[in-house]
């Protein structure tokens, strides 16, 4: 089974207009959409489209539907200028814990027949109940690496200017798993966040073990964004009021400038 679990650490860092960091404990899974009903029928703690101790529910992502979220990553990759004939789609998300969950980024890894890693879908949620999403293509490099660039799109945090750049840096699921998301302007760098974890194989054992290990950690999501929001606040970090956006679920397929070994 390639679906499995991946404990590890999220870590933010704000350079400017003040210094601002975090780091948080917290565990993510990798599911296989193509093993999503197996895993459905044979385990008591966990549940596909259904109430239960940890749970994905489709409608959490894509289109906002229980049913389909693999055809709706076909699409985009099809959109993209990619076969997703016999493609494989893994993804990276938080489970809702009790029945919540708030997931500020979900990647998407899609791998042709042969295995090769060929797109990757990075859908990212804010707290007004809007997404976008970023399909890139994503060759990896010499060094096991995914690079990719991207204008950003949405509105995300009311402390950043709708303006900016995304910088993904992934190094594809294996024993570990590597996010890194920076958001440049005009100015350079201004942000970073990033995702390590370490996997750990899927089973009832495992899951209950982590759901002992990390009690409401969804709830603590949602929690921590507004507590360092406030934080944010109190060091007068100006505030950006939010427009709504004119759909609530968009996409990008544009092509992208892919970055080269030299913009280390």
């Amino acid at each position: 089974m390639f679906s499995s679990l991946y404990k590890g650490f999220v870590d933010h860092a704000r350079r400017r207009p003040a210094r601002h960091t975090l780091r948080y404990r917290v565990f993510s899974l990798l599911l296989d959409l193509d093993e999503l009903d197996e895993i459905n029928r044979t385990s008591r703690v966990f549940g596909v489209n259904r109430r239960a101790l940890l749970s994905f529910w489709e409608k959490d992502h894509g289109a906002g539907e229980n049913g389909g979220l693999k055809a709706w990553v076909a699409d985009h990759v099809t959109k993209a200028g990619f076969s997703a004939k016999d493609m494989r789609v893994r993804m990276l998300c938080y489970p809702r814990i009790l029945g919540y969950v708030f997931n500020p980024l979900t990647v998407y890894y899609c791998y042709d027949p042969n295995g090769v890693l060929m797109v990757t879908l990075h859908e990212v949620h804010n707290t007004f109940d809007e997404k976008h999403t970023y399909v890139l293509p994503a060759p990896v490099d010499n060094r096991g690496r995914v690079r990719q660039d991207t204008e950003k799109k949405m509105y995300v945090s009311p402390f950043t200017e709708m303006e900016g750049h995304y910088q993904f840096d992934l190094w594809p699921p294996d024993e570990n798993i590597r996010v890194f998301i920076g958001l440049s302007d005009a100015e350079g760098p201004l942000l970073s966040a990033s995702f390590e974890g370490k996997r750990e194989p899927w089973s009832d054992k495992a899951l209950l073990l982590t759901f002992l290990q990390y009690p409401l950690m969804t709830l603590k999501v949602t929690v921590g964004i507004h507590y360092e929001a406030l934080k944010l606040w109190w060091k007068k970090v100006p505030i950006i009021r939010h427009e709504p956006a004119a759909e609530r679920v968009t996409a990008t397929h544009a092509p992208i400038k892919m970055r080269s070994e030299a913009a280390d």
